[in-house]
């Protein structure tokens, strides 16, 4: 008798568990273009293909209003299963750790499969809130054809950079330039310099507070200004100029890129494509990590591209999870999504596409130099939206000569902090 009780009760448990994956409902938020979405949505049929009984209802659009959409969601305990989230955006949403899933419960993520423990990237006070989809860094790109032109190597150090600009108009002319002046790129070079410097980021990464001193942060001012004064970029005036009155105008849209007078680039490699995609008949290379003697690390500024996070309020966060790592790290997964959201993190899917040649030479060489080089993750912080104003706005100012060095460093520790304290 009690035999066929258990059976009858196992029988009843194996019903319910069906019943239950058959009603096994995720919503799966991101953003993106068409080419992101169509691949997406045929990487969740695979998925709900190898996974009867669940269902993915996939919320998504374009990168406008995407974040304020998600704030809302997060503050009424109503955001997706699943979201397409930025990095930064967990020291929004979870500044303790606890507003975010922990998937490193019940091991459904293979973190061993994420290319130089990138995982971390998303851990918070010891609970994996988020994981990176794809990984990106600053890297130089370098108009070879004019570099050879001006009859100089490739610059290695940030002397060799700064020395270039009075080469470049000399050999080649008035309005030739080393690198492309857009602001931002001008703000983390220099900041690559400071840190190599001092060994101290401008934040700390892992509390909200500066980590320079006012005499650091006028040094990082003062490198900033001698990119101009040297010579090696042009000034934030004749950029806005050149680029139709927009200070943030792309560099593949700037005149002075497609023609070969800004001879270099500081940016994502993740930009490639497009940054590759106007200038003609010119060769092109990555350059080496610009450093200096007895520098005290790389310097330079990585970071992932966008990561997935999982709902606190999931019913089914193991599931979310389990999606999760399926188009995180699954062979299959890649095959349909490809490269619409970066370089993957994951070795398995890295391969795939590496055999499948997805990636130009150059894309290679950068990801390789990229994963040679230790990057060390800055503070989430630098990329808050209001940190992110607040910075720019700072150096623009003293760009334009609207406030002294003094000023400006003073700003960077002082005023910076006070919003920091105020963020948290």
């Amino acid at each position: 008798m009690m035999k066929k009780l258990t059976g009858v009760a196992l029988a009843i448990g194996l019903i319910a568990q069906g019943a239950m994956a058959a009603d096994v409902t995720l919503r799966f938020s991101w953003w993106g273009g068409g080419e992101r979405h169509e691949a997406t949505l045929k990487a969740i049929k695979a998925f709900e293909a190898k996974n009867p009984g669940v269902t993915i209802k996939a919320e998504y659009g374009g990168w406008n209003g995407y974040a304020e959409k998600l704030t809302t969601q997060m503050a009424g305990s109503n955001e997706p299963d699943v979201m397409q989230i930025n990095w930064a955006w967990i020291s929004q949403f979870s500044k303790d750790g606890n507003g975010f899933y922990d998937m490193k419960k019940g091991g459904n993520i293979k973190l061993d499969d994420f290319i130089n423990e990138s995982w971390k990237t998303g851990m918070v006070n010891g609970k994996l809130n988020a994981v990176p989809i794809s990984y990106t860094a600053r890297v130089y790109l370098w108009n070879k054809t004019m570099w050879d032109e001006a009859g100089l190597p490739l610059p290695k150090t940030w002397d060799d950079f700064l020395k270039a600009g009075k080469v470049f108009e000399q050999k080649l002319g008035k309005g030739y330039y080393p690198l492309d002046g857009q602001l931002y790129d001008r703000i983390l070079m220099s900041h690559a310099y400071i840190y190599q410097k001092t060994g101290k980021p401008w934040i700390y990464p892992n509390q909200p507070k500066v980590a320079l001193t006012e005499a650091e942060a006028l040094d990082w001012v003062k490198f900033f200004n001698s990119m101009v004064t040297s010579g090696a970029s042009p000034t934030q005036q004749y950029r806005v100029s050149s680029g139709g009155g927009n200070s943030e105008r792309p560099t593949e849209q700037m005149p002075d890129w497609v023609s070969g007078k800004f001879a270099g680039n500081y940016t994502w490699d993740s930009t490639f494509k497009p940054r590759l995609s106007t200038p003609k008949g010119m060769t092109f290379d990555v350059g080496d990590f610009l450093t200096m003697p007895g520098a005290k690390n790389s310097g330079y500024f990585g970071r992932p591209s966008m990561m997935f996070a999982v709902s606190k309020n999931s019913k089914n966060p193991e599931v979310a999870a389990k999606f999760v790592n399926f188009l995180t790290t699954d062979a299959d997964a890649i095959k349909i999504l490809g490269t619409v959201r970066g370089a993957p993190m994951s070795k398995t899917q890295m391969n795939e596409l590496i055999k499948d040649k997805q990636f130009t030479d150059l894309e290679l060489k950068a990801m390789k130099q990229i994963q040679s080089t230790k990057i060390d993750t800055p503070s989430p912080l630098m990329e808050h939206n209001r940190i992110q104003e607040w910075v720019r706005d700072v150096f623009e100012k003293v760009a334009l000569g609207k406030i002294s060095e003094q000023e400006a460093a003073k700003m960077l520790v002082e005023d910076t902090n006070a919003q920091l304290r105020r963020l948290h």
